[in-house]
């Protein structure tokens, strides 16, 4: 089994700064990209920022400039920094991850979850 945990979310002003943090377990042969979204109520999910298992990263235009994505591979684990937080960053965030396993002598790649972790900005 494989899970990802995040962590990191709440309540925060305005202006503020989080900073979320997701960590893969279980059985991995290997973390491909790792990324989060995030879902705003009546809203669909959208990409916030990805980051390639060698370091190169993607952001949504909304964000660029005010979060930071960032892993550790020895930790199997990815982070978001977000500063500048306004009130439409509200939302619940979720961890993405493609996740390399072994299986029957080979490999298979599928993509894995958490369970969001909620981020609500007050003004």
């Amino acid at each position: 089994q494989v899970q990802l945990v995040e962590s990191g979310g709440g309540l925060v002003q305005a202006g503020g700064s989080l900073r979320l943090s997701c960590a893969a377990s279980g059985s991995i042969f290997r973390i491909n990209a790792m990324g989060w979204y995030r879902q705003a109520p009546g809203k669909q999910r959208e990409l916030v920022a990805s980051i390639t298992n060698d370091g190169r990263t993607v952001y949504a235009d909304s964000v660029k400039g005010r979060f930071t994505i960032s892993r550790d591979n020895a930790k199997n684990t990815v982070y978001l920094e977000l500063n500048s937080l306004k009130l439409e960053d509200t939302g619940v965030y979720y961890c993405n991850a493609g996740i390399t396993r072994a299986r029957g002598g080979g490999y298979y790649t599928k993509d894995y979850w958490g369970q969001g972790t909620q981020v609500t900005v007050s003004s």
